[in-house]
């Protein structure tokens, strides 16, 4: 007996209620090929379309359903934002405000419609929005918390944070409220109450990494080095999914694949723990070392033996194995603490290496790390300055893997980043860099490749890889490690 519009609503609206999408999506057709008039069954199945992601599909059922009764709120509100999942954000601005002429007092449509503007960085609008949907709906915890980044962006610690604790006030287990108003405690000054936040963000959601980033960006803030990798390295465990590979990280993907032996798609150490004696070579001569980065100008300093033999071989062997090499450049793939570079010897070498060289490093705390791979007959980093007080630049790869030893290093200038231009000009605007080292007649210092050899310098000062020419094969890729530490110093003069 064939089925009846009244059963196959009758079971279409069961299915939906047990959580069966799929086979209620399913259904629903079956009763919209039967009854084609009933406006309320194209609501019901746009819906369980833009829940499961079907963006495109729930916006040609609410169309439909709109051509049916243009005035249906529910399908006005569902075309609104299934026009928002889809990116399409001017056409969803303009659909929540027919939704809104509609009916003002709708805290829903307000919120998303303040997200919108947020999205498309319109901020005094999006502020508008949310603050009409909180006073509609004072308890409404997500307008608060957005609300609240619209203060943080706008330097408004003190109001981000009410904004912040009024939604977990409303919503104690909102993670993203948790992780904003360690934010907020960060820029106002209450570190120890910050990581709290932070620890806690992580504590409901183990898996979210936005917080373990700020964590541990905190704690290296804080001089606690290895608490920071430790978070990192947790981050970089949290992380589930294969990212997408470019064309540099594919190549080197596969070189590594080889050497390893196997396919890992995610990421997985190999080795990387703290030595047991010291990382730092403690030979070299540390005061004529100091000496000179006292009294040069620029302040560049070359330190050959950087590593002990024993940290030098753990540490190419952690680079060497470890699928952590995530970003990808032109020419060369990157690692960050982020995605694993955070392991306990790279810690150890960080904190021994500011221990053994007070002079240099002074009280400030490491507070960037990463590491690049370069392929071979490719060009390696631009020109650019870096936000720091002391740059670190080391290399791993063994010298018999460059092919020419007076070059394969670095490229340091005498003049330093303007300290008008901003992080965006002077870390990539290359055009602009070349035009202000040319008018300013400055002057390049080369520092030929030597394996464990450390270039360390003012971070302002403008510099970029050398001409690379390395031997083919894994092993021989160029591995720079760089570490910065502490912040760039706005109160000197440009020079």
């Amino acid at each position: 007996m064939p089925a009846t519009p009244e059963s196959l609503w009758s079971q279409a609206m069961a299915l939906q209620r047990s959580g069966r999408a799929a086979d209620a999506a399913a259904v629903y057709r079956q009763f919209i090929a039967l009854r084609p008039d009933v406006v309320e069954a194209r609501v019901n199945l746009a819906s369980l379309l833009l829940a499961s992601g079907a963006h495109a599909d729930a916006e040609t059922v609410y169309r439909e359903a709109l051509a049916l009764r243009r005035d249906l709120p529910e399908a006005r509100f569902g075309l609104a934002n299934a026009l928002r999942a889809q990116g399409r954000l001017e056409e969803a601005v303009a659909a929540y405000r027919a939704v809104l002429a509609q009916n003002p007092a709708n805290p829903a449509a307000l919120y998303n419609l303040g997200s919108s503007f947020q999205a498309l960085g319109e901020q005094d609008q999006a502020f508008t929005a949310f603050s009409r949907a909180v006073a509609l709906k004072p308890d409404f915890a997500p307008a608060h918390n957005n609300l609240g980044i619209l203060h943080y962006d706008r330097g408004e610690w003190d109001r981000a944070h009410s904004c912040f604790a009024q939604a977990l006030r409303l919503q104690p287990g909102f993670f993203k409220a948790r992780n904003n108003l360690g934010m907020a405690l960060h820029k106002l000054g209450q570190l120890a109450e910050a990581e709290a936040a932070f620890r806690e963000a992580i504590r409901l959601k183990p898996d979210y990494i936005e917080s373990f980033d700020n964590l541990g960006a905190l704690l290296l803030e804080l001089g606690r080095t290895e608490d920071a990798f430790d978070c990192f390295m947790r981050r970089a465990a949290a992380v589930a999914a294969p990212q997408p590979a470019g064309e540099s990280r594919q190549e080197h993907d596969a070189e590594q694949t080889a050497f390893r032996g196997r396919v890992s798609g995610l990421i997985e150490i190999e080795g990387g723990g703290r030595i047991p004696g010291p990382a730092i070579n403690l030979r070299n001569n540390i005061a004529e070392i100091s000496a000179a980065w006292q009294t040069r100008q620029p302040q560049i300093v070359v330190i050959d033996d950087l590593l002990t033999p024993e940290a030098l071989e753990a540490l190419r062997h952690f680079c060497h194995g470890s699928t952590i090499w995530r970003d990808t450049f032109d020419g060369y793939v990157g690692a960050r603490p982020q995605s694993g570079f955070a392991c306990p010897l790279l810690a150890q070498i960080a904190r021994e290496f500011a221990q053994a060289y007070p002079a240099i490093f002074r009280e400030h705390p490491l507070l960037f790390a990463w590491a690049f791979k370069y392929q071979q007959g490719k060009g390696g980093t631009r020109v650019h300055a870096d936000f720091a007080a002391v740059n670190v630049n080391f290399w791993i790869t063994p010298d018999d893997a460059n092919l020419d030893p007076e070059t394969g290093g670095l490229v340091v200038w005498d003049k330093a980043a303007p300290l008008d231009w901003d992080f965006e000009r002077y870390n990539a605007d290359e055009a602009a860099i070349r035009d202000y080292l040319t008018l300013s007649g400055a002057v390049p210092t080369r520092i030929p490749y030597r394996a464990n050899r450390a270039v360390v310098f003012d971070s302002d000062l403008f510099h970029e890889t050398d001409l690379l020419t390395f031997r083919p094969g894994y092993i021989n890729r160029r591995i720079n490690v760089t570490l910065l530490y502490g912040t760039r110093d706005a109160s000197r003069e440009a020079r």
